[in-house]
């Protein structure tokens, strides 16, 4: 047993008879843990990136309500009034009349 463990410390495996077989399986083996890692980085990266693009939703979800509410706001009867008070214009003082419009068919 401890001339096994000797032989794997020095590397006996890599240049014996069947030395071919074992530098395919550790090539195949490395060729696997190189794409696991660029795997790893390619999801870390989506992650970041949806992150990011998460962030960006939200802001923009809170910058629409903000206009909504100043576009609501705006819109408002006694802001319509103080808007038109400043161009010279006043309510009337007569309310308005339904016009109805008869067709002869």
């Amino acid at each position: 047993m401890k001339k096994g463990i000797l032989d794997l410390l020095k590397g006996k495996f890599l240049v014996s008879g069947d030395a071919p077989k074992n530098w395919i399986f550790l090539l195949f083996a490395s060729f696997l843990a190189a794409m696991m890692i660029s795997s790893s980085h390619n999801a870390d990266k989506k992650v970041h990136e949806i992150a990011a693009l998460s962030e960006e939703v939200r802001k923009l979800k809170s910058e629409f309500f903000e206009h909504r509410s100043m576009v609501q706001q705006m819109k408002l009867e006694s802001t319509l009034k103080e808007t038109v008070v400043v161009e010279g214009l006043k309510p009337s003082k007569i309310p308005p009349q339904k016009i109805k419009v008869k067709s002869d068919r």
